[in-house]
């Protein structure tokens, strides 16, 4: 079976391994992406894997105001250690996920936060502009979950592109991160604020102008 470029990256995903390693697991597996995750425990490359299974209660709540004042985050990060929580590698970690989420508006942190019926109406959505569009019945069901995975990638923080660096997600970022500190680290939660939200405020506006900031760090 070959191995493909995604089939590497989400067993990347998966264990924070190296991007060789997970080739070479997969090819050792021929393919199957959970004997794949077992060869790479095997020989004790699985490390983000190993480690997010430890508790982490140490972290920063970190307060990021966009130049202005016009876009204000709270977000809160775990590691295990205050030692770690305080290293400039996590500090700066925690500083792109808060300009990150600042600059692309996530509404939840990982999709099992995303309410049963929020993601029904958006199946149903989805469902009705496939009928609408004269695709088969046989096929609807298929088209509807690629469009929820692209929906989950569009309003999970975790999922969604890294605005500093697209080729890479939030979730990959982190899982790097966890392989280079040695601790479990877990995105808890966020707030963002956007003055006037709710008012008749340019808000595609004020994201791109704060996207465009980000790129310049």
């Amino acid at each position: 079976m070959e191995v493909t470029a995604k089939m590497t990256s989400e067993l990347r995903t998966k264990t924070g391994a190296g991007m060789m390693d997970c080739k070479n697991a997969l090819v050792a597996a021929a393919g199957d992406m959970e004997k794949a995750v077992d060869w790479l425990r095997q020989k004790g490359l699985a490390t983000a894997q190993k480690k997010s299974a430890r508790v982490a209660s140490q972290g920063t709540v970190h307060a990021y105001i966009h130049a202005g004042g016009k876009i204000g985050v709270l977000l809160e990060v775990n590691c295990e250690t205050d030692f770690a929580a305080r290293s400039d590698r996590f500090q700066e970690l925690v500083h792109d996920i808060a300009m990150h989420i600042a600059a692309s508006a996530p509404q939840y942190v990982r999709r099992d936060e995303v309410s049963k019926d929020h993601l029904e109406r958006e199946r149903e959505v989805y469902r009705a502009q496939a009928k609408e569009q004269g695709k088969p019945d046989k096929i609807i069901d298929k088209i509807v979950d690629g469009k929820v995975e692209k929906f989950f990638a569009d309003v999970c923080l975790l999922e969604q592109p890294f605005v500093k660096d697209p080729d890479k997600t939030i979730e990959e970022l982190v899982k790097e991160q966890i392989g280079t500190i040695g601790e479990n680290i877990s995105v808890r939660r966020f707030v963002r604020f956007q003055l006037g939200e709710g008012l008749a405020k340019r808000e595609t506006d004020l994201a791109a102008e704060v996207a465009a900031m980000v790129g310049k760090a």
